[in-house]
């Protein structure tokens, strides 16, 4: 029944520890800020496209200037988006909680890498997929 559904949902939450739990939030907000910091104060990742001048030569190095960057520059705002996601996690008691099998997620792999969302086994098991 629906209500039995809900109960098993709210028993998901996460079991680790408040010194666990602020520590790896402590964690997380000060790589946001760094890597928000990164993408407001580096030219590289500014998301503008340069303007060298308007000669054939300037315009391919535009293009080619922009290209290599933006590779970076995307792979700080997926970071971003999983240390907000992460946060969120954190915020509704689901931090640590694989998303495929519901289990909790080893510390040790939090620690290491604080924005996971799915255990060692899960992700091992969706890159032997892939």
């Amino acid at each position: 029944s629906f209500s039995s559904w809900k109960i098993c949902l709210r028993l998901k939450k996460s079991s680790f520890s408040k010194d666990f739990l602020e520590k790896i939030k402590a964690i997380l907000l000060s790589e946001k800020i760094k890597i928000s910091g990164e993408l407001t104060n580096n030219p590289d990742t500014d998301g503008q496209f340069p303007e060298y001048g308007d000669n054939l030569e300037d315009n391919a190095q535009e293009v080619t200037d922009f290209l290599s960057k933006k590779p970076v520059e995307m792979a700080l705002e997926r970071t971003l988006r999983d240390i907000d996601s992460a946060l969120k996690r954190l915020e509704e008691g689901k931090y640590g909680i694989c998303k495929y099998c519901d289990k909790p997620i080893d510390e040790n792999r939090l620690m290491a890498r604080p924005t996971s969302s799915s255990c060692v086994s899960c992700k091992k098991t969706l890159l032997d997929e892939v």
